[in-house]
């Protein structure tokens, strides 16, 4: 099916108010096991050990105040590459610059999630597609494939438009596994970009919170939930293997 027409026959999520913390796996009460056909990774933080200090490169592009200001109004977290979006072409150019600067620098240390490469493995024993989308760049894509020798089909990184939340890469993705976005899971540690994708495109979701993130008082009153959370990429092929029936 044409991406174009995939989207088009997909109602957007709309989130109902909830409040955190959720359980440690948080897992669909439905007895009867849903197809799935195939899941869709986040990079950063999610396939990688989070590494570029978000907060300092937010703040190197919007300076300390406008910083403060943003992130007070923007609970769930600051969209800095749709914030800059409306600034004048050279005003753009400088923020890109910083961003890069901290994204290359990241790519220096770049190293694999714990669980990651034992959960692609039992992926491949299933048969069940994999794909990545990142708002990062494509070199960090291909240095990930290169150095762990894991890939991902399709990995859209920040050059594909329009990125996340937009839920068109996911779709895109579903479109290319000529599969429908109910049979896929979208995995990663974003609530405002990752979960957002995932539920505007109708997929399931499953938000990765190490540390416990998500469950303080800042995302109580965030009216976004995920079907599923973990705190490893351990505790997902378990997840996996109870809720859906894992079939190509």
């Amino acid at each position: 099916m044409p991406s174009s027409l995939l989207f088009k026959s997909i109602l957007f999520f709309q989130a109902k108010p909830h409040s955190f913390p959720l359980p440690h796996i948080t897992a669909m009460s439905t007895k009867t096991k849903t197809r799935l056909r195939g899941v869709v990774f986040d990079m950063d933080g999610t396939l990688t050990v989070p590494v570029i200090d978000f907060a300092s490169m937010y703040k190197a592009v919007l300076g300390e105040t406008e910083y403060r200001r943003i992130r007070q109004e923007n609970p769930s977290g600051i969209d800095i590459l749709h914030h800059i979006e409306s600034w004048s072409p050279d005003e753009q150019r400088k923020a890109n610059e910083i961003i890069l600067d901290f994204e290359r620098r990241g790519l220096e240390r770049l190293q694999i999630m714990p669980g990651a490469a034992e959960l692609c493995g039992f992926l491949d024993s299933k048969k069940i597609r994999r794909g990545l989308i990142t708002r990062n760049v494509k070199q960090a894509v291909d240095l990930y494939h290169q150095r762990f020798d894991i890939m991902f089909s399709p990995a859209l990184s920040r050059e594909f438009r329009p990125y996340k939340p937009d839920p068109a890469p996911l779709l895109h993705i579903c479109s290319t596994w000529d599969v429908q976005p109910n049979e896929v899971m979208m995995v990663g540690d974003s609530l405002k970009d990752d979960v957002a994708c995932g539920k505007r495109a109708g997929a399931f979701t499953c938000l990765l919170d190490e540390k416990g993130k998500y469950d303080s008082a800042d995302f109580a009153k965030v009216d976004l939930e995920p079907d599923f959370k973990v705190a490893s990429l351990a505790e997902v092929q378990s997840l996996l293997e109870t809720n859906f029936d894992l079939m190509p």
